[in-house]
């Protein structure tokens, strides 16, 4: 510090020095905490971890949601629980609109759309399927809705057919 500081600028630089520690404490305890977790996932599922754009926290959310072998029925429940199922968003007799489920594990559906994300934007056969549904006249809502329902769904095909093979 300066001895040229006034009072209110030594403190200030005292506190973003204080708080830049513990920013720093805090990432390095992160990273040791997400190693756990890479460890944990490589010993009990480590297929997850070999999926497109799911990565070690994402592995853990899903595994969390997923719990056991036998808990969800079905991939349209495991959708559900996600939030990811579709919803028909028509009156009348047709249904040709479908909205974004709000209710399911938020977290699950958090991390099945950081899934989407990257998918959208390192995956060239997701941004090939986002170009031609775009062209068919989908919302970018719905598009990443559908998205998010084959991820689901590849995600439980992936975790059932591995744990009744086990």
């Amino acid at each position: 510090m300066r001895s040229s500081w006034d009072v209110e600028t030594t403190s200030t630089v005292v506190a973003l020095r204080t708080l830049a520690r513990r920013a720093h404490a805090m990432v390095k305890e992160a990273r040791e905490l997400q190693k756990a977790i890479v460890a944990i996932i490589r010993t009990w599922r480590p297929d997850l971890l070999e999926e497109f754009g799911v990565g070690p926290i994402v592995a853990a959310t899903v595994l969390c949601a997923w719990s056991h072998p036998g808990r969800i029925h079905s991939e349209a429940a495991f959708a559900m629980l996600a939030g990811v199922a579709p919803i028909p968003a028509n009156s009348g007799q047709v249904t040709t609109r479908y909205r974004l489920n709000r209710y399911g594990d938020r977290q699950l559906n958090n991390a099945l759309h950081t899934v989407v994300q990257s998918r959208i934007q390192y995956q060239q056969a997701t941004r090939d399927y986002v170009a031609r549904r775009t062209a068919e006249g989908k919302t970018g809502r719905e598009i990443k809705r559908c998205l998010a329902r084959y991820v689901a769904r590849d995600l439980y095909r992936l975790l059932e057919s591995e744990a009744t093979a086990a």
